[in-house]
């Protein structure tokens, strides 16, 4: 199971969480609860569920559970909007709480501008005009090297290589490096390009 929820992305088959393209360092217990709850969301689960499946056999020690949660929600931070990923469902257990996206089996990464489309390598692509740019816009409004994505397995990162606030993912400057989402509409000078994530046995 690969998802991704808000910047994080979850590996179940590997044991993976990462924030971008930095990892997630959780306890066993921990990654077990969230894979946990990411399986059965939305629904909740109960306490009782939850320590068989962190403590099977045995009973879960005094403030174990409570120790676990609060470690996953330390571990996954707060979303830049709405709840905590981890809700707690009072007199009965814990829900995960917020959207969550399937990821496609070997993700290609590709861009489209019109009927154009350029698929992105693992790594860092060069967007702008420079001859060797990995994405070549030869416009006047784009940098010889105006922006980079970087892919890294099912994640891509945009960020800008000018300092000049002229790129955009969807209508917000870039700043720093931004995760992008199927769909997104990347601006580079007056350029508009779209981002995909295909499945990798798909013809587009």
């Amino acid at each position: 199971m690969k998802l991704r929820f808000g910047d994080l992305s979850f590996d179940g088959r590997r044991r993976l969480l990462y924030r971008g393209a930095l990892p997630v360092h959780l306890s066993l217990r921990a990654f077990q609860l969230l894979a946990l709850l990411l399986e059965r969301r939305p629904e909740a689960v109960a306490r009782e569920e939850i320590a068989e499946a962190l403590w099977p056999g045995s009973d879960a020690p005094p403030g174990g559970l409570a120790s676990v949660v609060s470690e996953l929600r330390q571990g996954l931070g707060a979303p830049a909007s709405g709840p905590a990923w981890v809700r707690t469902v009072h007199g009965f257990g814990y829900a995960f709480d917020g959207e969550a996206h399937e990821l496609p089996r070997n993700p290609r990464h590709v861009l489209f501008r019109g009927l154009q489309r350029v698929e992105l390598a693992p790594g860092g692509n060069v967007l702008g005009r420079e001859k060797t740019a990995a994405v070549r816009l030869g416009h006047p409004t784009v940098a010889h090297e105006h922006a980079r994505i970087v892919v890294t397995d099912d994640r891509a990162e945009l960020e800008d290589l000018t300092r000049s606030g002229s790129t955009y993912r969807g209508g917000e400057a870039v700043r720093g490096r931004v995760v992008l989402e199927d769909g997104d509409v990347i601006g580079v000078g007056e350029i508009r390009l779209t981002y995909r994530i295909l499945e990798g046995d798909a013809g587009g």
